[in-house]
């Protein structure tokens, strides 16, 4: 069951304290990186202020099992929860209040089970400047839903240069294949491309991964600038992340003063390359964007990477510290192991980037 989570934070420091539903509510994109609709949205409370943030399409929150939302819930460390249900459709709906009421009593059910309480639940129709939210028990509560732009934690986002989507959908393209044809095509290119890095990797190990990995930071300025790439330094790039010694060298690209063009680049591979070299490409942009606090984009670099290979270790492990809520600081420190790397292939990658104290 594919779960949206991510933890709020950004690297400035916006009030993160719950006053007003509409306000809350308002926030959501932000925190998401996307509008959500036709969503079950968890929002984890710890003394007063946004932890985790979870989403599920609300299809298949009413029709399944709530245990796995729980469990994920219970990992950020809090003891309550709030539950947005977002409805465009079913929000006026009498007979569909009766329906957010089971569910609520679901997932206090499954919440209980890990010492947790649920406590508030709202229904909205629409997450934008005028739309309307109301209490799922009949209390009365209702009210507008604030501008999601103005948003202390829409700014922040932007400040972060985080890129903030009117869609879920949009959320995705960033990472679905462009061009099957044209990834299917570069399948002989790439194997004839590692025959060639094969021979001079023999010749010269440390050599061939510092070329790669200049190569690399060479061409992300390029993309990042919009220009594209051809097939033969497509497929260069696809064999180079086969290597394990200049991956590893790139995860620090993330935490360095260019790490906007690195994550540009490892977004185009992923829509470019065909698998398995796409694989690696997915797992780069989630690290890089899970170290700039984007969990929505990691999330979905993840899941597309496990989908294709399961056994993955680092994507894995990536997955398994975004769901349990670890902050993008702890993550960052595995790019140490690339500075030190790219120390001993005699490479000089870009120094590293000053981020602010997070707002908890």
């Amino acid at each position: 069951m594919p779960i949206d989570s991510v933890t709020a934070m950004t690297t400035h420091e916006p009030d993160h304290r719950i006053t007003r539903p509409g306000a809350m509510i308002a926030a959501l994109p932000a925190i998401l990186g996307f509008v959500p609709e036709q969503s079950l949205v968890l929002m984890s409370l710890e003394h007063g202020e946004m932890g985790a943030v979870m989403r599920l399409d609300l299809a298949k929150a009413l029709d399944g099992d709530l245990t796995q939302l729980a469990e994920i819930a219970s990992a950020s460390g809090a003891d309550r929860v709030v539950a947005v249900i977002v409805d465009a459709e079913g929000a006026g709906c009498p007979m569909c209040n009766q329906d957010y009421r089971e569910l609520c009593d679901e997932l206090t059910t499954a919440l209980s089970a890990h010492d947790m309480e649920l406590y508030a639940g709202h229904v909205v129709d629409r997450i934008e400047a005028g739309g309307r939210w109301h209490c799922v028990d009949g209390c009365g509560a209702n009210g507008a839903v604030e501008d999601p732009m103005a948003s202390p934690l829409a700014a922040a986002a932007v400040l972060d240069g985080r890129r903030l989507y009117r869609r879920r959908s949009d959320l995705q393209a960033v990472i679905a294949v462009a061009d099957e044809r044209r990834s299917a095509a570069l399948v002989p290119v790439i194997s004839d491309r590692g025959e060639a890095r094969e021979v001079d990797w023999r010749t010269d190990p440390d050599g061939c991964g510092r070329r790669d990995v200049e190569a690399a930071m060479a061409l992300s300025a390029r993309v990042c600038d919009g220009g594209e790439l051809d097939d033969t330094e497509l497929a260069g790039l696809a064999c180079a992340l086969g290597d394990v010694a200049v991956r590893d060298t790139l995860y620090a690209l993330a935490v360095g003063a260019d790490a906007a063009r690195a994550e540009a680049l490892w977004a185009l591979l992923a829509r470019t390359l065909p698998e398995p070299w796409r694989i690696e490409a997915l797992v780069l942009l989630a690290f890089s964007a899970y170290a700039r606090g984007d969990g929505p984009l990691a999330g979905l670099s993840l899941e597309a990477a496990l989908r294709s290979d399961p056994e993955h270790r680092m994507a894995g492990m990536l997955d398994t510290a975004l769901q349990s809520g670890l902050r993008p600081e702890q993550i960052r420190e595995l790019a140490s192991t690339g500075y030190r790397l790219a120390k001993q292939l005699g490479v000089r990658l870009p120094p590293r980037r000053s981020y602010g104290r997070r707002a908890v």
